[in-house]
């Protein structure tokens, strides 16, 4: 869902725009807030994402690869 490096970008700029006033202490909690936050959520990133649907996308050939031959086998024993 939210890139790790988006969040530290916007990190970066809230403590330059922040750095050396009293709202650094809110950047501070805020920050661990949202990632306090996004800890609990079951979130997993793009590249995993795109890795386990990668995964999916073999596996889904592998079981059409193998119901076909299952058939083919099926259709042999009926000729017998």
């Amino acid at each position: 869902m939210l890139d790790p490096k988006i969040l530290e970008e916007i990190g970066n700029k809230m403590s330059t725009l922040l750095a050396n006033s009293p709202a650094k202490d809110f950047e501070k909690n805020a920050k661990a807030a949202v990632s306090s936050l996004l800890a609990k959520l079951d979130v997993v990133t793009r590249e995993e994402f795109d890795i386990q649907t990668q995964v999916l996308a073999r596996t889904r050939q592998k079981l059409k690869e193998l119901e076909a031959r299952v058939e083919a086998l099926e259709k042999g024993r009926a000729a017998q």
